[in-house]
């Protein structure tokens, strides 16, 4: 989502095995003609079994995670980077669930820095963030001037989430990087350190060739209530401008105007005033009509 190309984080399938090649055409219709019935009888059992084994396996409880991803066989991978994305889920909903497990924030710790896994790096570098593990900051500071450009955006995350100010070189460092990815999700993450230089760095930011930076930086900066990214939140609620924008998608359009909206309410931009009305009574999206209603109401009480 952005005038280069889309900065988003990797996607949350870790990857499956590719099937075997049969080997040979006559072979499998010898084996369909012998076997064709008692084939689909264990395929449609097998389907169960493996059907009920992930639903058992989605019901797990943080412990049972952990355990999963001590397990070192070879054989094992998937499950362990299936059982990292899953503490990703629990955790960045209830990052109290990890309480059920004594000594789960150490072990945390110790699996984020000892595997070898990228995948489950990943997963845990965002875990980190979820359960604001300040002794992890050091690790994630590490993470983060790494050679895996995901596992450096999910640290910069995380660092952004704990917000200890041990972090904010790292992310600091990240804004300069040639990367935009790495510059936007710096851009986040900075909104999360309370220390007077943040909105010098962001200023920087919002100035940015790259659009979703921009945005990212005076989304921040409006948490802050700094109004340098004023105009930057001005062009978010212009679908002009964003349908100019490659590959970005009309959810992504949406979820930038309605940031843009809540920005502008937090700034107090009563100024704005007419133009979220425009958007509140002619947006082609209900979704951008409710939010630019509400900031409307908002800003009306404000002015």
């Amino acid at each position: 989502m952005s005038e280069e190309a889309t900065a988003a984080g990797p996607s949350p399938d870790p990857g499956v095995p590719s099937p075997r090649e049969p080997a040979s055409a006559s072979g499998v219709r010898q084996i369909v003609g012998l076997f064709v019935v008692p084939l689909l009888v264990v395929i449609m059992c097998v389907g169960v079994f493996v059907l009920f084994g992930w639903v058992a396996y989605d019901r797990q409880s943080v412990g049972d995670y952990l355990n999963d991803l001590r397990d070192n066989r070879s054989f094992f991978a998937h499950r362990r980077k299936q059982a990292a994305y899953e503490l990703s889920k629990i955790l960045s909903a209830d990052p109290e669930a990890l309480n059920e497990e004594p000594g789960g924030e150490v072990e945390l710790r110790r699996l984020f820095e000892r595997t070898e896994d990228i995948w489950v790096r990943r997963y845990l570098a965002l875990v980190l963030g979820h359960i604001e593990d300040r002794e992890a900051v050091p690790l994630l500071i590490d993470a983060a001037g790494g050679e895996d450009s995901q596992t450096r955006i999910y640290a910069l995350m995380s660092l952004g989430s704990i917000g200890d100010r041990r972090g904010l070189a790292a992310v600091q460092a990240g804004i300069a990087d040639s990367d935009a990815g790495i510059r936007k999700t710096a851009a986040y993450a900075l909104g999360g350190f309370d220390e007077p230089q943040v909105a010098d760095s962001l200023a920087v930011l919002v100035e940015d060739p790259v659009a979703d930076v921009r945005w990212n930086a005076a989304l921040a900066l409006s948490e802050l209530g700094r109004d340098e990214g004023v105009e930057v939140l001005e062009q978010m609620l212009d679908r002009r401008f964003l349908s100019q924008v490659p590959e970005i998608t009309p959810l992504q359009q949406e979820e930038a105007m309605i940031g843009a909206l809540r920005a502008l309410v937090r700034l107090e931009q009563s100024g704005k005033l007419e133009l979220v009305s425009v958007l509140a009574e002619e947006d082609p999206s209900l979704k951008v009509r409710q939010a630019a209603i509400k900031a409307r109401r908002a800003l009306r009480s404000e002015g």
